[in-house]
């Protein structure tokens, strides 16, 4: 897996809880590519409002976990928390790239809700395999935003200015573009792979 380039980068399933992990995650994107089909700015909204409830759930067992058993964390909390937060950002940053239709508002409360209660429950049974998710749905985020990236160097989406708070928040060029964005967003996706495909392997 190291000699691989990073954009490439698969966990090949070892066991039942991977591919339990990897087939929940190829159904979800299924799903994904049957809703929006190519539209990567709608279908970046609704699903970063999904990617942003892992780390916090996580983060919020871990931290009564470390408390039971009066122990410390390892520093997993603040990493997952800080996951669920960055993964807000993305959607307040999509927000300004694409505005979601009244169909899609709904279809963000109905997910969202739906999802936190399967990933709570999920993460109870077993955090190996909510991480080895997480880690799978990462992938596919990569895999995404690469497509979008391709699409906009192509011309198929317009490259606009990126969003102020993008700006702010990756630290980017006054006259940054919605491709910089893109880029900055996958490099995130990237780094919560690589983290928790991590975390599935230590708790293996």
């Amino acid at each position: 897996m190291s000699d691989t380039p990073p954009l490439e980068r698969h966990h090949v399933p070892r066991d039942f809880s991977d591919r339990f992990a990897l087939a929940f995650t190829k159904a979800m994107r299924f799903f994904a590519d049957t809703v929006f089909a190519r539209r990567y700015g709608h279908r970046a909204v609704v699903l970063e409002t999904v990617a942003a409830v892992p780390g916090m759930v996580g983060g919020a067992l871990q931290h009564l976990r470390a408390l039971r058993r009066i122990e410390g964390d390892r520093g997993w909390i603040r990493t997952l928390l800080d996951e669920a937060d960055n993964e807000r950002i993305h959607l307040m940053t999509f927000i300004h790239v694409a505005q979601p239709t009244r169909l899609e508002r709904a279809l963000i409360v109905i997910a969202q809700g739906v999802f936190f209660n399967l990933y709570f429950l999920l993460y109870l049974i077993s955090p190996r395999t909510a991480h080895r998710v997480v880690g799978y749905f990462e992938e596919e985020a990569v895999y995404s935003y690469t497509e979008y990236l391709a699409g906009v160097d192509n011309g198929t989406y317009a490259n606009i200015p990126a969003p102020k708070i993008a700006i702010d928040y990756w630290h980017l060029a006054e006259d940054a573009r919605l491709r910089e964005v893109i880029v900055a967003v996958r490099a995130d996706e990237l780094h919560h792979r690589d983290v928790n495909h991590a975390f599935a392997d230590e708790l293996s």
